[in-house]
């Protein structure tokens, strides 16, 4: 993943999310907090979402996080997301989440989750997310 251009896509789905991780985001542990890391994704999911809504988006739910590793200070992570759904108002998207290990330069998947989106209208009411269009 080093040197992966930021509109890359993969079998993760696209980079949405960048960012190192820092001592301020830890846990009394010393780890990575989990809340940091589920803020991270969300960010990552509604820029997808947004961009697919063109309007603005909420998050109505998360089904499915898993974490499978613990993320460390000096970890480089990248947030993966792809839409998995389009309802009529809202938008389901697919995170997928790595850390390249500071200190090893190591690849890892950290955790996985789906987001469900609300579109939202200029009064915040649900809208219709419009068709998809050809590229």
């Amino acid at each position: 993943m080093a040197g992966e251009s930021d509109s890359a896509a993969n079998d993760r789905g696209h980079i949405a999310v960048r960012t190192l991780a820092m001592p301020a985001d830890t846990n009394p542990s010393g780890d990575i907090f989990g809340g940091w890391l589920l803020s991270q994704m969300d960010t990552a999911g509604a820029i997808v979402a947004h961009q697919r809504a063109q309007c603005r988006v909420a998050t109505v739910a998360l089904d499915g996080m898993v974490f499978h590793e613990p993320v460390y200070v000096g970890d480089l992570v990248t947030c993966y997301a792809e839409i998995d759904r389009v309802g009529s108002t809202s938008i389901t998207v697919d995170v997928v989440t790595t850390a390249q290990r500071g200190r090893t330069g190591k690849n890892v998947k950290v955790t996985k989750g789906t987001f469900v989106y609300v579109a939202l209208d200029a009064e915040g009411e649900p809208c219709s997310v419009p068709p998809e269009l050809a590229e």
